[in-house]
């Protein structure tokens, strides 16, 4: 049983530490709103898929606010820890059901289409009107994660390392 939870506490970590590299290793700075786009939707996806939705969210809210810390986006991260940690807890929640689990791009688009507006909804409040020219990129790296992810995950079961 403490072997169990030793490898389960290690996939978490490892899974928050590449959420926060793969945030931090490609930003592209938004116009008008002072964020980035990035990588870590994949691995919040992967999260979801190996971990379910609790370890989503929790992979999710915490390796993506520790990246918007690390690289100086303090005003993003009570924001992140929540859109991205809801991001990872739907795509969970969806891949638990019948559609998620034969059409898994479904559940990771509608998480990754919900990040893009989870963030649009505070950045109003921060940017006023111009919080809506960061909606395109959001879906744009929401979907991008999706797919990657989706394709990642299949082949990496397809080759066991989750046995």
């Amino acid at each position: 049983m403490q072997n169990h939870k030793l490898k389960l506490l290690v996939r978490y970590a490892v899974l928050i530490a590449m959420t926060t590299v793969m945030t931090m290793v490609i930003q592209i700075p938004t116009v008008g709103t002072e964020g980035y786009l990035n990588l870590g939707d994949m691995v919040v996806f992967i999260a979801a898929f190996v971990l379910g939705k609790k370890g989503g969210f929790i992979v999710g809210g915490f390796g993506s606010s520790l990246a918007d810390l690390l690289t100086g986006y303090t005003h993003y991260v009570p924001i992140t820890l929540i859109v991205k940690g809801l991001e990872g807890y739907i795509a969970g929640s969806l891949l638990e059901t019948k559609i998620g689990r034969q059409k898994p791009i479904i559940a990771t688009s509608i998480a990754g289409i919900f990040m893009a507006f989870g963030y649009f909804i505070p950045e109003t409040f921060m940017y006023g009107k111009a919080a809506v020219a960061s909606i395109p990129g959001n879906i744009m790296q929401g979907l991008f994660g999706a797919v990657t992810s989706v394709l990642l995950y299949t082949a990496l079961k397809r080759s066991n390392v989750f046995n």
